[in-house]
C-alpha cells in the first residue's frame, strides 16, 4: 500500500512539475492530437497554420466551398512557436497547399524584435516545411493592419516587404497582401473590420481575405 502511494505521489510530482514547465501552447498541441486521433483529418488537405487571426477563423471552411482546409492556428503564437511545433502542426498532414498567418504577435511581444529578426524566423519555418516538402505550394498572408497595433504599422510594412521580396524568389510560394484592401480612404485601418479589441477580425473582416486568398488556394 505504502509503495502504491509512493507510486502516486511521483507520478502526480511529474505531470505537475510537467504542466508547469511544459512549452508554451502545449495544451493547444495536445487539443490537436486528440482531434486527430478521434477524427482523423483528410491528408492532402489545404493546411492553415499560424496566429489567432486563424484560431478565430472558425468557420473557415464555409468560406472556401469545394476545398478541404485543416485549420492549425493557435492563438497568441509566435513564428518561434510554429517553428517549434512544425513536426505536430504542419508535417504530419502531408498538406498540398501551406497557408501561414503569422509574424504579428513576433512584433508585439518586444520593442526589440526588428523586422529582419521576424524575416529571419519566416525563412527558418520556410526551410523547415521545404526540407519535408521541397514542391508544396506555400503561401504567407501579409501582416494585416490593426487599430490597436497601427503604432507598429512601420515595423509590420518593411517585415511584409522583406517576405515579399523572399518569396518571389522562391518556387511555389506566393505572399498575399492583405494590407491595402484593409486600410480606409484616409489610410488608416477600417475600424468597421475588426471586433471591439480592435485586432481580431469580424466576419467582414474576413470577407475580405476570402476574396483576395481564394484565387491562390491549390484544387
Amino acid at each position: 500500500m505504502k509503495q502504491l502511494f509512493v507510486l502516486f505521489v511521483f507520478v502526480f510530482t511529474f505531470h505537475t512539475t510537467y504542466a508547469q514547465n511544459a512549452p508554451a501552447f502545449w495544451p493547444e498541441i495536445t487539443n490537436f492530437k486528440k482531434q486527430d486521433a478521434s477524427k482523423p483529418p483528410e491528408q492532402h488537405a489545404i493546411l492553415f497554420v499560424g496566429s489567432s487571426s486563424f484560431t478565430k477563423w472558425t468557420d473557415v471552411s464555409d468560406y472556401f466551398p469545394g476545398y478541404t482546409i485543416i485549420n492549425r492556428g493557435f492563438g497568441g503564437s509566435t513564428l518561434v512557436d510554429v517553428i517549434r511545433y512544425t513536426y505536430d502542426v504542419i508535417i504530419p498532414y502531408h498538406p498540398k497547399q501551406v497557408v501561414i498567418y503569422c509574424g504579428e504577435n513576433d512584433f508585439a511581444s518586444s520593442d526589440t524584435i526588428t523586422p529582419t529578426t521576424v524575416f529571419n524566423r519566416f525563412k527558418t519555418l520556410f526551410s523547415e516545411i521545404r526540407t519535408v516538402y521541397p514542391k508544396v505550394p506555400i503561401a504567407y498572408i501579409s501582416m494585416k493592419p490593426s487599430p490597436s497595433r497601427w503604432n507598429l504599422r512601420d515595423k509590420f510594412m518593411t517585415g511584409n516587404h522583406l517576405i515579399e521580396d523572399y518569396l518571389k524568389k522562391q518556387k511555389n510560394a506566393q505572399f498575399i497582401s492583405v494590407w491595402k484592401p484593409m486600410l480606409g480612404s484616409d489610410g488608416k485601418p477600417k475600424k468597421e473590420l475588426f471586433v471591439e479589441d480592435n485586432l481580431h477580425m469580424n466576419a467582414q473582416g474576413y470577407a475580405i481575405w476570402q476574396k483576395i486568398i481564394q484565387p491562390t488556394l491549390v484544387k
